[in-house]
């Protein structure tokens, strides 16, 4: 259950004090937009306005840290709360995933591959402390039950598959030695993310069809299902890419072949499985009547998924030649671009009016002791 929100009137600690993890979804929606719009072929402009973009969400993400950490400094007891709380601790994958946008447009934007490396460091580090630090407290210190899931319990398990595309894409511009390590460990990682979210989508459609659909306030978690599917496939794509230059001369060097096969028919095969999510959320959303739904946070969730979903499209078009992918990632970008607009004014004005900072199990301010 959700604090009352407060008002921009009132004392601006609050917002340290309300702040919570789920705003770096803002940074994913964010971040996507630039990937997305430096692969769009258009006006000389069109480059500058995704560096753009990205520097903003730079600015964004080093916001979102200080305020989050100035939370835990100041309000420790408050914060430690979020992991018993059963939603809220899942959009700690979100940090994660947010740095990896910024990640991928150092590369595209800053064109500096040793700081993106060092960069990635850290982000694999945080995925996989997300990825199994989150399951565990699911486990150990929160109540869950089948119909009151939904989609946001991928979000802890997927930050480990955005990790291993961004290493993917950082190892062509890395020496040989350092690009087969990236490969691997990309791997890995999609080994610790994939296969665990393809069991919890199919717990997930079980749920759906027993349950109908999620609250209002909940429906736009289902299309949290594309973000694994997406990026999974993408993953793929982008590891099977790497690894004929990643793995020649070295006594892997006959896998870099037989890795770029599977990365596109694999990939192909995951985005046609996230292509009948996305059908499927449309559908749900249509269902919930969109102009009933109450607008929060997890509005974020029609950016991201839908973001690495396109992304995934385009990385099929380049390596297959498929004019159908081609033309589907130009759509769905349009799409996506109308969305991020949407999203993003409705979060600018529920942030200046205080609405969107309530933080799960904070006690109100006059209970607290000055």
């Amino acid at each position: 259950m959700f604090c009352r929100p407060f008002s921009h009137h009132e004392h601006p600690a609050e917002i340290v004090r309300q702040f919570t993890p789920n705003w770096f979804t803002v940074t994913m929606g964010t971040g996507v937009l630039a990937l997305l719009l430096g692969q769009v072929p258009g006006p000389d402009w069109l480059p500058a306005l995704a560096a753009g973009v990205w520097r903003v969400n730079i600015a964004l993400f080093a916001l979102f840290s200080v305020l989050y950490a100035a939370r835990w400094v100041f309000y420790p007891r408050q914060a430690a709360r979020i992991f018993s709380h059963p939603v809220m601790p899942m959009f700690l994958g979100a940090i994660p995933m947010g740095l990896a946008t910024i990640i991928n447009g150092t590369l595209g934007f800053g064109h500096d591959p040793q700081l993106a490396l060092r960069l990635w460091e850290v982000d694999a580090v945080l995925a996989v402390l997300t990825g199994l630090g989150v399951p565990f407290a699911m486990v150990v210190s929160q109540k869950h039950a089948l119909e009151r899931m939904t989609g946001v319990w991928l979000l802890p398990i997927v930050a480990c598959e955005v990790a291993a595309a961004s290493g993917a894409l950082l190892a062509p511009h890395m020496a040989p030695a350092v690009a087969a390590d990236l490969v691997l460990a990309g791997y890995g990682l999609w080994a610790l993310s994939v296969p665990l979210a393809l069991g919890i989508l199919t717990i997930l459609f079980l749920r759906l069809v027993l349950h109908a659909l999620p609250p209002p306030e909940l429906a736009v978690s289902s299309w949290l299902a594309l973000g694994p599917l997406g990026t999974g496939a993408l993953g793929l794509l982008l590891l099977g890419h790497a690894a004929p230059y990643a793995f020649a001369g070295g006594k892997l060097a006959f896998v870099g072949g037989v890795a770029q096969g599977i990365g596109i028919i694999g990939g192909l095969v995951i985005w046609a499985y996230g292509a009948w999510w996305l059908a499927l959320a449309v559908a749900m959303t249509l269902a919930h009547r969109p102009h009933k739904l109450p607008f929060n946070l997890g509005w974020w969730g029609f950016t991201f998924p839908l973001g690495v979903f396109i992304l995934a499209t385009n990385a099929l078009g380049a390596q297959t030649g498929g004019l159908a992918f081609v033309m589907a990632g130009h759509v769905l970008t349009g799409i996506f671009v109308v969305l991020w607009g949407v999203v993003a004014l409705r979060t600018l004005r529920g942030a200046y009016h205080g609405a969107l900072f309530a933080s799960p199990c904070a006690p109100p301010r006059a209970a607290m002791r000055l």
